[in-house]
């Protein structure tokens, strides 16, 4: 065989793109029509059209601005034998791929997806719900808070101020109480007193409450008296001695000694119930004084001294410890 130009009749001498060049030109080579083919005559189209379904591989796209042919519904369509060629210048028909019962081709819009945006969790549900839980727990707080305060604020008792120890008092004065605790002592009856000159007991007016009515007269006169010796006082300190009384008309008053000391001015014995001149039975009151005494016996003395008003009626004496008015 000798050299020369065979032509473009066997396949290992086609040249795709023998058309750009001067010596495939003269052999007869042009540009593919519409594309397909190589640029010799008669040479094997190798092109596959859009659209052809191979075993094993996709469906290709129909091209850019292309429309493929509606299917019909339910209509499968068919496909063509494994290596076959469509004629030239004919399309394969396209198929849409959900026709084939494939999976969708378009992106399906998800539960609340608003259009095509997915959404995140509730952010603003969980923003409330964490305010909603701050705010009790501020709350709460401000209640404990508000209601710790302890008892003691109100626990202490107001005390007014009474007589000094050098004074006597009144039932005129303030029912409160003063300061120091007090403890309950024994009383006397005024039969039960140490009697002085001159002084006696009787029952002829009523109101006192002393056993059988009883109570000590006869204290007008300069120099009478009644002595009270009472034991077992607990503790030395300050104590309140009560004296029940009638007195009558004008105010009286008397001079209370203790331990042999004269306590204070005098023991004011005044008409508190305010009766009438000689009416002993609506005169009946109370007069107290703060005394100091000494732990064990002592002795407490009411007389009627130089330029005392002595006209009274004496029921009863009694102790209770501490300074109190009641």
């Amino acid at each position: 065989m000798t050299p020369g130009n065979n032509g473009a009749s066997t396949p290992e001498d086609d040249d795709p793109f023998g058309y750009l060049y001067a010596d495939g030109q003269a052999n007869g080579a042009t540009p593919p029509p519409g594309g397909g083919g190589y640029g010799y005559p008669g040479s094997v189209n190798r092109v596959r059209p859009v659209g052809e379904r191979q075993y094993g591989q996709q469906q290709a796209q129909p091209g850019y601005g292309q429309q493929p042919p509606t299917a019909q519904y339910g209509q499968v369509p068919q496909q063509q034998a494994y290596g076959q060629q469509p004629g030239y210048g004919q399309n394969a028909h396209y198929a849409a791929p959900e026709t084939m019962g494939g999976a969708p081709t378009s992106r399906q819009p998800l539960p609340g997806d608003g259009g095509g945006r997915g959404r995140g969790p509730n952010t603003k549900g969980l923003l409330i719900g964490a305010i909603a839980v701050v705010a009790a727990v501020v709350i709460g707080i401000g209640v404990a808070m508000l209601g710790g305060g302890s008892d003691d604020d109100n626990s202490s008792d107001n005390v007014s101020s009474g007589p000094t120890t050098s004074q006597s008092a009144s039932p005129s004065a303030s029912e409160s109480k003063s300061s120091g605790a007090s403890t309950e002592l024994p009383e006397v009856e005024g039969k039960a007193l140490n009697l002085g000159t001159g002084v006696s007991t009787a029952s002829d007016v009523s109101g006192a409450l002393s056993d059988g009515g009883v109570y000590v007269t006869g204290l007008n006169a300069t120099g009478a008296s009644v002595t009270w010796t009472v034991s077992d006082i607990p503790k030395t300190g300050a104590y309140t001695l009560f004296a029940r009384y009638s007195a009558a008309g004008d105010d009286q008053s008397m001079t209370l000694t203790v331990n042999g000391k004269v306590f204070g001015s005098k023991l004011s014995m005044k008409n508190y119930a305010h009766a009438e001149d000689g009416d002993f039975e609506k005169g009946w009151t109370k007069t107290f004084a703060w005394p100091t005494l000494n732990k064990g016996t002592n002795t407490i003395t009411i007389s009627c001294g130089d330029g005392d008003s002595c006209n009274v009626l004496l029921d009863q004496l009694s102790l209770k410890e501490g300074q109190v008015k009641e």
